[in-house]
């Protein structure tokens, strides 16, 4: 991928929902091979704008830009075809079929006839399972014997497997073990390795902390600050979290890390 210097791009994004805005101008940037920490309280705006950039809502204002290439506004289809998959709060797994056939659902491989090619389908299941680190799991496992770790994990092996370069994880944590929550971390880093990149939304600084480069907080509607990670702790993240939510601005003492200087008007 070349030619371009975000995989997404937002400009001035604007939202309402009758007499609420959601989003005020909201600028938002992905590079290639980044992950995002998208972080802020309940109704700060994170799942609208990431709905925006994969198509499922419209924006009222602004513009959307992938790969370079500019969008007033995305349908689902057209965000899957330009390599955006989110990857929703409530998963969208089939709990009766197998692994291998959630991992294909809606896009299954049929041969000239329109027979299906199950064995194709089921041995590259078996081998995105293995990528991601799921290499004692059957394809042929029905999804409802999974833990809630394992259904994230085939969620994005099916993004995985129609190559998608940007995977949208909305609150992947949410409900899940520590052992659980680990496990979806190391997803997390395999698409890294495999030279994707991923917004990643959660409440919990201690979840997205390990696997993110850099962190965008929004706050009621607007993009309030931005962070290397290497310029801050957990510990750090988690004050200036507490900060905006109890006065909307970060401490002072943090706005020469700030890569957003007064946040987004």
């Amino acid at each position: 991928m070349s030619g371009f210097k975000y995989i997404v791009e937002t400009k001035n994004l604007v939202k309402r929902f009758g007499d609420v805005i959601a989003l005020k101008g909201v600028n938002f940037k992905v590079r290639n091979n980044e992950i995002v920490g998208l972080v802020g309280d309940n109704g700060a705006g994170k799942s609208t704008l990431v709905k925006i950039i994969a198509g499922i809502y419209a924006p009222d204002e602004g513009e959307i830009l992938i790969k370079g290439q500019a969008f007033r506004r995305l349908t689902p289809q057209k965000a899957y075809e330009l390599g955006i998959v989110l990857v929703h709060q409530e998963r969208t797994l089939s709990e009766n079929h197998t692994i291998w056939r959630n991992i294909f659902m809606g896009r299954e491989l049929t041969g000239p006839f329109g027979f299906l090619r199950i064995k194709e389908m089921r041995d590259t299941a078996t081998k995105l399972l293995k990528e991601i680190g799921l290499k004692a799991m059957s394809a042929d496992t029905p999804v409802k014997y999974l833990s809630g770790g394992y259904k994230q994990g085939v969620q994005i092996a099916r993004a995985l497997c129609f190559e998608a370069d940007l995977v949208i994880l909305d609150e992947p944590t949410v409900q899940l073990s520590i052992s659980e929550v680990q496990r979806v971390l190391e997803y997390v880093l395999e698409l890294k390795k495999r030279g994707k990149s991923c917004i990643f939304i959660s409440h919990n600084i201690y979840h997205v902390y390990p696997v993110a480069d850099r962190f965008v907080l929004l706050d009621r509607g607007k993009i309030v600050a931005e962070f290397m990670k290497a310029d801050l702790t957990p510990e750090d993240l988690s004050h200036i979290m507490v900060s905006i939510a109890r006065t909307g601005k970060i401490p002072v003492e943090y706005e020469k890390i700030n890569l957003i200087r007064g946040g987004q008007e």
